[in-house]
């Protein structure tokens, strides 16, 4: 989730930039309405061309990053609520004793068991859940039983 937010920040702050040079909130005409264009010194046309070029190939790519970002945040939750299914459906485990997260494919199980078969049983529905890159079992067996 954090990530998330991350990136979610990263997109406005580089919006506001393009926004700011692009004179959205400057307050200043980057294309008159009438006339011509003209342009000052050894800048032409073709060169501003060619940086604008640039300039959207470089946001095409921060772009993507940001898109792949996204999907791997929403990849762990959902690996994660997938397992917490399997577990409340397992009849051998007790789910809501059991943790699960998971980070960037990584699944730990965590929280009180009540037998070594339960343990494993948890640790099975995890390790078989597509997606998952690996389980790090944080298990504890509850002494009491």
């Amino acid at each position: 989730m954090f990530r998330l937010l991350k990136l979610l920040v990263l997109v406005v702050v580089l919006v506001a930039a393009a926004g700011f040079f692009l004179g959205w909130w400057t307050g200043r005409d980057v294309l008159p309405e009438r006339g011509a264009v003209a342009t000052a010194g050894r800048t032409t046309a073709e060169r501003a061309k060619d940086v604008g070029a640039q300039i959207g190939q470089k946001g095409a790519e921060v772009a993507k990053e940001a898109s792949e970002a996204a999907k791997d945040a929403f990849s762990d939750g959902s690996l994660t609520a997938k397992i917490k299914a399997k577990m409340a459906l397992d009849d051998m485990v007790r789910a809501r004793d059991i943790s699960v997260s998971t980070t960037d494919g990584v699944v730990t199980v965590s929280g009180t068991v009540h037998s070594k078969t339960e343990r494993e049983r948890a640790v099975q529905l995890a390790r078989e859940t597509k997606g998952v890159r690996q389980v790090v079992d944080k298990t504890t067996l509850d002494a009491a039983r």
